[in-house]
């Protein structure tokens, strides 16, 4: 039985739910898109939202056009406004990538993604220069200086990769965020800009940074970067496999920043993971399963010591990097393909929004926290076996002393997600993987992707309730443990049901 402190050790961050990733922003302008992303914000509430795609083709900002004889260029807004007021109507800010390049203004032909997106430097840096800032400073006439200033501004993603950035030149990448980040600054000193977005296993590239920085004196107000655990992708028709290293490996990720830039000017800067998630393919299946909220459970219970966010990539299964989606399940929490059935890793999100601000203990299976109001809540799951060489225990057991003031009863809500409850895909898989569930089939998908629930009423000895709480394979289960007030009148006795008499005492 492990004893939890009664006195808080300190606040619970909250950097898992600072910002959530989005495909490409354009999907924002769809209505389904919108209604699923205010589920998302109705039961967790994210602050930021980033995504692909600002300046691409799709949002239509770059219009070059001719006129007696002279190239010139408009700027058009539209689709920004309206996917960004979209966002703010849903109590989300953006936290802006500046990316891909424009057709018109790439300086090849190289593209990454079914919807085209543009890898190549501009042809013009001056042009360039003048897109980010007459972007920016529309942003700020539009919605305030006060407010932009608080949304991070990002220049490009993972340049260390070829395919999203030619030859992943990183002399080139240095001169464009140099260039990007003096037109943000341009329009306002106080405007967040940062970077390099780089993806896993290029580390080395933000020492690089940081001495390219102090030596060109270039601003930078934070430094990103990205974490998967995936290794290479192993292919089936509209889909694919990858082995996955423990979540362990996603936590040493985000302390890489930090370790690497002691000693920098980028020393002391907030560190922002852009994007994480055990795989980054959208057509990976096991982001589907119970297996994969346990898998990233610790994650979001111990990342916030390391990062001032990390953000979850992605939130909807409308991802359309390789294709639209051609199955069922696809990628994100769930959301939207299937009109919003709920995936394992969504209840884990939704748990860590009802947990509590006061931090009272941490292990590698549980989290507890304490409302201001006195209520426990208490986050556990199960371990899993990352290298897919067993199945997991098929049972965990968690006891727990959780202080408790002022009541001789609690009251215990379980909320319970594994491979049965909360687990959609789990009555997908047993009813023949329907390709497009009739309306009966999406009423029982729907039912299928509710948490289990359990309710008891526990002895309070000392200031103290006894949890002894035993997981099955892959659970990953919120408790929430609060006082009893006891309103039955003196009447109340279940023994009269029937009508049986009962002796007064």
């Amino acid at each position: 039985m492990i004893r939890v402190p009664a006195e808080a050790t300190g606040r619970l961050s909250d950097a898992w739910r600072h910002c959530v990733g989005t495909g490409r922003i354009e999907l924002a302008l769809r209505r389904d898109y919108q209604d699923s992303l205010k589920l998302l914000q109705d039961d967790i509430g994210f602050r930021y939202i980033r995504g692909h795609g600002l300046l691409s083709d799709g949002m239509a900002v770059h219009r070059p056009y001719e006129w007696e004889g002279a190239r010139h260029v408009h700027h058009s807004f539209t689709y920004v406004d309206q996917v960004v007021d979209a966002y703010l109507a849903l109590g989300i800010r953006p936290f802006l990538e500046l990316g891909f390049m424009p057709e018109e203004l790439a300086s090849g032909q190289q593209t990454v993604f079914w919807w085209r997106g543009h890898v190549t430097p501009p042809r013009s840096y001056g042009e360039w220069a003048d897109l980010v800032r007459a972007t920016v400073a529309h942003l700020v006439d539009r919605y305030g200086l006060d407010e932009v200033r608080t949304w991070p501004i990002e220049v490009w993603n993972e340049p260390n990769l070829p395919d999203f950035w030619e030859n992943a030149d990183e002399q080139a990448y240095h001169r464009l965020y140099e260039v990007t980040a003096a037109a943000v600054k341009e329009v306002d000193a106080g405007l967040q800009v940062g970077g390099p977005a780089i993806s896993p296993g290029a580390d080395e590239w933000l020492g690089r940074f940081a001495e390219f920085a102090e030596r060109r004196d270039v601003p930078v107000d934070f430094v990103s970067k990205h974490a998967y655990t995936s290794g290479p992708a192993r292919h089936v028709p509209f889909g694919t496999h990858q082995t996955l290293a423990p979540a362990q490996h996603l936590l040493d990720q985000f302390a890489t920043p930090r370790d690497l830039l002691k000693g920098t000017r980028l020393a002391e800067l907030p560190v922002h993971i852009t994007e994480f998630n055990s795989s980054y393919r959208p057509d990976n299946p096991v982001h589907d399963t119970a297996f994969h909220a346990a898998y990233l459970a610790p994650v979001l219970a111990h990342g916030g010591d390391h990062v001032d966010s990390f953000s979850y990539w992605t939130f909807s299964d409308m991802f359309e990097e390789a294709g639209p989606p051609t199955a069922l399940f696809h990628g994100g929490f769930g959301l939207l393909t299937h009109r919003q059935v709920k995936k394992p890793t969504y209840h884990l999100y939704a748990f860590m929004a009802r947990m509590g601000e006061q931090l009272l203990g941490r292990g590698d299976d549980h989290l507890v926290t304490r409302h201001a109001d006195g209520r426990v809540t208490v986050l556990a799951w199960a371990p899993v076996d990352a290298s897919g060489e067993t199945p997991g225990p098929a049972q965990h057991r968690v006891r727990l002393s959780v202080p408790l003031e002022g009541a001789g009863e609690a009251f215990v809500r379980r909320s319970i997600v594994d491979e049965e409850y909360g687990n959609a895909r789990t009555a997908w898989q047993r009813m023949g993987s329907p390709r497009s569930p009739r309306a009966g089939q999406l009423d029982v998908l729907h039912e299928a992707a509710e948490p289990g629930r359990r309710h008891l009423r526990l002895p309070v000895a000392d200031g103290r309730v006894e949890l002894d709480l035993t997981l099955s394979r892959h659970e990953v289960t919120l408790v929430e443990v609060s006082a009893v007030v006891e309103e039955a009148p003196v009447w109340s006795d279940e023994r009269r049901l029937l009508g049986t008499s009962v002796e007064e005492p």
